[in-house]
């Protein structure tokens, strides 16, 4: 199940300008190999149609377009990360996280001349830590060895979600003490594309000019379309529960639970296939931030953003933004592990923007918004 989020660049223009042209989410607009394995490119998707009438007017409005279009386009990614965590009030940690800047170098696989596929994660456990650290060790290698990485990366990273569970299955049959299991968000960058991978109730939001953009679904119990699938395969909701036993409805791991996997092509009504989304980065796009649930019990995907802009704008450090976050997080009453990931997409500081807020004042929890925006929705 992938989102494509082809988002309209040209937006804010005048409304009597009528030429159209989306921004397309292609991983890349790839056509040809040389014969050194560089790829190349070539902008197929810019195609331009000239109206019968052309009065000066239009002819000027159109460049205008043109050049703001070419602006939104030129926009290359200078990416920097950085990360915290923290126990929280649990006696175990079992988030954990990963960032890798080039996976290719980093395995040692010659995939591009010049385009670096980075590769960032959070992985909260549950009933232990292993299901979390094997999926974290294991899973970017199984990405970057799969035969269509990286031309294909929705169809890559989809199965290879699935191959890490089933590899992990074989791993904990073999040592029970292994038995647990683990949400997993992803985010991989290629290019220009931001493409999310999401199994679990870790959520991603994009910070666009200051605007949340949830690039995620928390999965869990109580969103319809989840029962829906649960129920369709047997499954059921208790009390808030899978099954009266998990508060996700999507994991890796979680086989020695009975009733909630199975090795088929059916599947039980746990499951590790993740929602893919994938978006095109634009010059507007500031950072994206990973959490773990216990960052989202305590703060909406809005106010996270506003709150890491008002950091970035003060000093702008992302690791110290996010230990910023996380120290908020605790202040706020989040008793569970705690870990923020930011990827920002700019050198400098956010820019001061005004975002249009709601005129209706709320008193309930993130938590408790998300739980109603679900029940809304059936």
């Amino acid at each position: 199940m992938c989102v494509l989020d082809a988002e309209q660049v040209a937006q804010n223009m005048d409304n009597t300008t009528t030429n159209s042209w989306p921004l397309h989410s292609d991983l890349l607009l790839i056509t040809n190999m040389d014969k050194k394995r560089s790829f190349l490119t070539t902008p197929t998707h810019i195609n331009f149609t000239l109206q019968n009438s052309f009065p000066l007017e239009s002819i000027c409005e159109d460049a205008v377009v043109v050049e703001k279009k070419q602006n939104l386009m030129n926009f290359v990614p200078a990416l920097r990360s950085g990360v915290w965590s923290d126990i929280g009030e649990r006696p175990y940690m079992e988030d954990t996280h990963i960032c890798i800047g080039d996976l290719g170098k980093k395995f040692n696989y010659n995939i591009l001349s010049e385009e670096a596929v980075s590769f960032y994660g959070v992985f909260d456990g549950h009933g232990g830590k292993s299901a979390a650290q094997f999926v974290r060790d294991h899973l970017p290698r199984v990405i970057v060895e799969d035969v269509n990485f990286p031309l294909e990366l929705e169809k890559v990273v989809k199965r290879s979600f699935l191959e890490i569970d089933a590899a992990f299955l074989k791993t904990s049959s073999h040592d029970p003490s292994l038995s647990s299991g683990t949400t997993a968000l992803t985010a991989i960058i290629f290019g220009r594309c931001l493409l999310v991978a999401n199994a679990g109730d870790c959520r991603a939001v994009l910070s666009r000019q200051g605007r949340a953009m949830e690039m995620s679904k928390d999965h869990r119990p109580n969103c319809i379309n989840e029962r829906m699938r649960i129920e369709s395969l047997g499954g059921f909701i208790d009390d808030g529960y899978l099954n009266g036993q998990l508060g996700v409805t999507r994991a890796l791991g979680d086989w020695h639970l009975e009733g909630m996997k199975e090795m088929s092509e059916r599947g039980g009504p746990l499951s590790a296939e993740p929602e893919l989304k994938l978006m095109t980065l634009t010059k507007e796009d500031e950072f994206l931030i990973i959490a773990s649930d216990g960052i989202w019990d305590v703060f909406s995907s809005q106010n996270a953003v506003d709150f890491a802009r008002r950091k970035l704008q003060e000093h702008n450090d992302e690791k110290l933004c996010c230990k910023e976050i996380v120290q908020e997080a605790i202040k706020r009453g989040s008793t569970d592990n705690l870990t923020v990931l930011m990827v920002c997409f700019n050198s400098h500081p956010p820019l001061p923007v005004v975002v249009e807020r709601t005129r209706v004042r709320r008193s309930i929890s993130a938590e408790g918004l998300q739980n109603l925006k679900c029940l809304l929705k059936e």
